[in-house]
């Protein structure tokens, strides 16, 4: 464990933890446990007017209990781990499972599924900058940000941020396994005013590395540059028409189709993509997979949340669907197996084509850009999608002018089929890595 985890708790307390959590609810009655423990630390400095707004300190410390008696199940979680906190959790965690009906999926994956050797994987790269520091780094990006151009008005926030963080998760079957990671970041949000018009854009960059962090200069140019470009920003009449979603955006798109593979989702039937397996949803270019065990993924990790070894896997290959999302628990309700992805995918991979933005407006030639997205209008059970959106319309493969309250509408069916290539400009400030995504047709409703 790095030092500044060490400063939380020392590994053989965690230890020693761990097991008496796990021997006391079996000394309860509970067949089977498991247990999540999830320890960080680090700060977040704001500056705003050339001085510091706020400096912010976190130090958390969270257990997460589930206990099994037979096919019934009670959880309870803790913010600190004193005796008498974890003891009272484990008693709740007992006492709720006893009065809670059986499910038969319920319980934790067979002993010869857990991980018994996994990855030790490169994540944890602690950023040794002081807040003196960062306080002096946020107050760099806000003055040179305003000095970019006299329609920059006023910095909303620029924060710099870093995070220190270990996660651990043990179960009554033998398993226990951990690993630490890092966070960090920094982000400008900047107010342009042209006339009395105001608009409101921003840029960032995160990572678990900071030698991978974009510099202080380069967010306040590029987050200065897209507000300036956001000033003048129009209507559009209602129409169909290409559209092109920025690599950033482009990750919402992916996150609906990961939900709707989703295990919950299958087996509560609220997927519109439920009975889909093998069928063709993306058109053939289109290849779809995890990489859960990159380094410096901000996604990676070595097991899932019921302690199986993760592993890639292919979700779309040449434009079908090759298998779900599945848990222990949302396997054994499809009786299916599980895909080791309890609690997520990790650093789902879009196979991107040649071209890079530029060149895909070129391929568009007349369309919309989208850049911002507003709202959450995305049904998984019907597939029916319409949000709010700004962004840029385009001509001849250009932008025009920007534009804004403007709403986006189609069906994720009909979107995923109409992709028409996916651009190399790979946006990896997440777990969804992916090009932007040029769609061939969606309805725009503006003015």
């Amino acid at each position: 464990m790095n030092e500044m985890i060490k400063s939380l708790i020392d590994s053989s307390q965690l230890q020693a933890i761990t097991r008496d959590v796990l021997q006391e609810a079996k000394n309860k009655g509970a067949s089977q446990s498991e247990l999540n423990i999830s320890l960080n630390k680090g700060f977040r400095v704001t500056a705003r007017d050339g001085d510091v707004e706020r400096v912010e300190y976190h130090q958390d410390k969270v257990l997460e209990l589930t206990v099994y008696f037979g096919r019934r199940s009670g959880s309870a979680s803790v913010s600190d781990l004193r005796p008498e906190s974890v003891h009272a959790a484990v008693d709740a965690a007992c006492h709720i499972a006893r009065f809670t009906d059986e499910d038969p999926a319920a319980g934790l994956a067979d002993r010869k599924d857990l991980a018994l050797d996994f990855p030790r994987l490169d994540l944890a790269y602690p950023w040794e900058v002081t807040v003196d520091k960062a306080i002096e780094m946020a107050c760099q990006c806000e003055r040179e940000a305003l000095a970019y151009d006299n329609r920059i008005v006023s910095a909303e926030e620029t924060s710099v941020a870093t995070m220190d963080a270990f996660h651990l998760y043990a179960n009554s079957n033998g398993f226990m396994g951990s690993y630490p990671y890092t966070r960090h970041e920094i982000s400008c949000v900047l107010i342009g005013k042209q006339d009395d018009e105001m608009q409101r854009d921003y840029s960032y960059t995160v990572a678990s590395d900071p030698a991978s962090l974009v510099s202080v200069s380069d967010i306040a140019k590029q987050a200065a540059e897209r507000t300036v470009r956001r000033l003048g920003a129009r209507r559009l009449p209602t129409m169909k028409t290409p559209v092109i979603y920025l690599a950033e955006e482009a990750r919402g798109l992916l996150g609906h189709f990961i939900a709707a593979i989703s295990g919950g989702s299958l087996y509560r039937k609220s997927s519109f993509l439920l009975d889909h397996l093998g069928k063709k949803i993306f058109p053939s270019f289109m290849h779809i997979q995890e990489q859960p065990h990159l380094a410096r993924g901000l996604g990676s990790a070595p097991f899932d949340e019921d302690g199986l070894a993760t592993r890639p896997n292919v979700f779309i290959e040449d434009g079908v669907l090759k298998q779900y999302c599945l848990s222990v628990y949302t396997g054994r309700k499809l009786g299916m197996q599980s895909t080791a992805n309890a609690g997520g995918v990790h650093n789902l991979i879009v196979k991107t084509g040649n071209h890079d933005l530029t060149s895909l407006l070129k391929t568009m030639g007349k369309g919309l850009l989208i850049t911002e997205m507003m709202g959450n209008g995305a049904n998984l059970v019907t597939g029916d999608y319409s949000r709010g959106a700004g962004g840029y319309w385009v001509e001849e493969g250009e932008i025009q002018y920007p534009v804004q309250e403007i709403t986006v509408a189609g069906k994720l069916q009909n979107m995923y089929a109409g992709i028409r290539e996916v651009g190399s400009d790979v946006d990896v400030r997440g777990n969804i890595r992916t090009g932007s995504i040029l769609i061939e047709e969606m309805m725009v409703a503006g003015s």
